[in-house]
């Protein structure tokens, strides 16, 4: 356990505060993660919220520990300092307050911290889309018998086929995109790519908004643990819109479809849509103060500078 002497804190927490938040934050943890937890014991598969686990690699052990935060340290407890101290990219000062090294966190990661900020505030810069419909889930499926879920087709092949051949199919997020059929790809108005991620997220896409969990999790000890699993808690909720507006069956677990293929489905994935999207833009400029709080003022402005080319596209 090293002992630095660096910038001064934001805020320091005395132990008598962050002792409750920190055993609140697991239990919330415990109680969101429960049913995955259980089921991963048994072995039993979960076609809506595996996802979350498998496609992030969401771990429920790393979800519950809480951490106070870039810029904020934790006086030491009756029984010593906190337990922090022991844990990666965590500093002690003199006196005994531990908080996050900055500095050993940035020559880590520094990189990344860089290119999630980009990414937000393009992203965040942008127009909500809500034409879509949810349409990435049917090209996912477009004439192909093998399916990545062990659910029935709720309109049958032919006819979930013809749904994506009568609508536009608008996909901006390259990680829809590239779980696409072979035979729905050109079908796509966009070409999607990694490279051009930064150009093409929008506020509006479901997957865009999901992925606040995503920089959340890569930005680790900097980001406070009520907005982790605030964020955490929304791509849990989108995730379920994300299914019932596919083309699977979710009867067998007691979901209604959302049948984007009629009026009235569209109306209703488009306010929901909408709903999720504000909720993401919370999320989404709070994970940009982050970033900025460990780029500092002048190396986040020369940020924003250098993805001010993408905005607003």
């Amino acid at each position: 356990m090293g002992i630095k002497q660096v910038r001064t804190l934001t805020t320091t927490l005395p132990s008598v505060t962050w002792i409750p938040l920190a055993r609140a934050h697991a239990e919330r943890a415990d109680e969101m993660t429960a049913g995955h937890r259980a089921r991963r014991a048994t072995g039993e598969k979960h076609a809506i919220e595996d996802f979350l686990y498998d496609y992030y690699g969401t771990r429920p052990s790393v979800l519950r520990r809480w951490h106070p935060g870039v810029g904020t340290g934790l006086s030491p407890a009756p029984d010593g300092v906190a337990e922090h101290a022991a844990w990666k990219f965590y500093m002690t000062y003199p006196d005994g307050v531990v908080t996050l090294d900055e500095v050993a966190f940035m020559h880590a990661r520094g990189e990344s911290v860089r290119y999630i900020h980009g990414l937000l505030t393009a992203t965040a810069s942008r127009p909500v889309f809500s034409g879509c419909f949810g349409l990435h889930e049917w090209a996912m499926v477009y004439r192909d018998p093998e399916h990545r879920h062990p659910l029935p087709l709720r309109l049958g092949q032919a006819e979930t086929d013809r749904v994506v051949e009568q609508h536009p199919i608008r996909c901006t997020h390259y990680d829809a995109f590239r779980f696409f059929t072979p035979e729905a790809v050109g079908l796509n108005r966009l070409q999607p790519t990694r490279a051009t991620q930064v150009d093409l997220d929008q506020p509006g896409c479901l997957h865009a908004a999901m992925d606040v969990h995503k920089w959340a999790t890569k930005l680790g000890p900097a980001v406070p643990g009520a907005l982790a699993l605030d964020c955490f808690a929304l791509a849990g909720d989108i995730r379920l819109l994300d299914m019932q507006a596919s083309p699977y069956d979710l009867s067998s677990y007691g979901h209604e479809p959302v049948k984007i293929e009629t009026p009235e489905g569209k109306a209703e994935y488009v306010a929901r849509q909408r709903e999720f999207a504000r909720r993401a833009a919370a999320l989404r400029a709070r994970l940009i103060r982050v970033c900025e709080e460990l780029l500092g003022p002048e190396d986040a402005a020369r940020n924003r500078e250098a993805v001010a080319p993408f905005n607003h596209r």
